[in-house]
């Protein structure tokens, strides 16, 4: 098994695989509500094809040991995670295409970011740490599958590195 550690999250070392969603200087920032608020505009290109965008909320128990065994990717729609509990997460992503174990990268979220995997993209499930965890999910639904699930061979699973 190989171990990764995890990298930080930053838009240009994540754009292969997505946006950052992060009220940061570099954002589209706009003053409404007569100056009361601040939007930071446009974060993540939601992607839903013909279906419909949703917003959920999914609660995360940290992974135990800590061994990514399970990609995933939806192919009909991006699928964007910010969490809720104020606390860090891991995200490991591989580009689209055929998933190759060996082009999985690792990233510390900090509390403040969240991220949108673009539609293709292989990802783990939730990679909570610290404690359980909310996170605010946008995704789509509709019609087709939207699914590709990946068991990793034992031999291809990959320990995280603290």
């Amino acid at each position: 098994m190989r171990s990764l550690a995890p990298e930080p999250l930053t838009a240009d070392a994540f754009a292969p695989f997505g946006d950052v969603i992060e009220a940061t200087d570099a954002a589209e920032a706009m003053p409404i509500n007569y100056g009361w608020t601040t939007r930071f505009n446009a974060l993540a290109d939601v992607a839903v094809g013909d279906g419909r965008a949703i917003i959920s909320i999914f609660r995360s128990k940290p992974l135990t040991p800590p061994v990514l065994k399970v990609f995933e990717r939806h192919p009909l729609g991006s699928q964007a995670f910010m969490p809720l509990s104020g606390r860090p997460f891991l995200v490991a992503v591989a580009p689209p295409g055929d998933f190759d174990p060996a082009r999985v990268r690792l990233f510390r979220a900090a509390a403040t970011q969240g991220v949108n995997y673009a539609r293709g993209t292989w990802h783990h499930f939730l990679l909570a740490l610290e404690a359980e965890s909310d996170f605010l999910v946008v995704d789509r639904e509709g019609p087709g599958d939207n699914l590709d699930e990946l068991e990793l061979a034992p031999a291809d699973w990959i320990g995280v590195a603290p």
